[in-house]
């Protein structure tokens, strides 16, 4: 088996590659969705996060999403407290995941792989890149957001440069059509490759 980490910064489409990936029989593990769905099961965590924000950070038992990412955004030292309580149950989640997959590829896809040190359960990593003019376009499609606030949460991301430095495979997502035959290429490289 190769966990294969996939990151990005946002708006680079790494959504989209992770679905080129599934759809030609990789198992696939968003950190994000699972992250979010463990801040609204996990009752140690809830605690935590409560402990950390008040309980307003929570309605209704759910997290307030907005109510979270407003403070979070304007207040990096808040940002890093949670994710030092998010990330641990996050890659435990993962590891269980793990030992429960019987397959040869599991491609884990986090917007912060590298901030989270979750680039150290891989065996190899792939950077999906865009242009800063697609990634605007993108976000400001999909989120409705103003190109101030995309700002505001690209600062938030390491820069490009560090995650393709650091990547063993980069995909160019600007044509989806190229990008399927990145991803193809990738796929069958990662297949034949044994891991040293």
């Amino acid at each position: 088996m190769k966990i294969i980490g996939l990151t990005g910064g946002i708006g680079s489409g790494k959504s989209t590659v992770l679905q080129f990936f599934k759809e030609i029989g990789a198992k696939t593990y968003i950190a994000d969705i699972e992250a979010k769905k463990l801040m609204n099961s996990d009752e140690e965590l809830k605690f935590q996060i409560i402990q950390l924000f008040g309980d307003k950070v929570y309605n209704s038992g759910a997290v307030d999403r907005k109510y979270l990412a407003n403070i979070v955004f304007n207040d990096t030292s808040k940002l890093e407290k949670l994710n030092k309580l998010v990330h641990p149950k996050v890659q435990q989640h993962f590891l269980n995941f793990v030992k429960k997959c019987n397959c040869g590829i599991i491609i884990y896809e986090s917007a912060i792989l590298f901030e989270s040190g979750s680039n150290k359960l891989c065996d190899y990593v792939i950077t999906v890149y865009a242009d800063y003019k697609t990634k605007m376009e993108r976000l400001k499609l999909r989120d409705g957001s103003s190109e101030e606030e995309i700002r505001v949460r690209m600062q938030h991301q390491l820069n490009d440069n560090y995650k393709l430095a650091k990547a063993n495979f980069i995909i160019n997502n600007n044509n989806i059509e190229n990008t399927k035959r990145q991803v193809s290429i990738i796929y069958e490289i990662l297949q034949k490759t044994g891991i040293e």
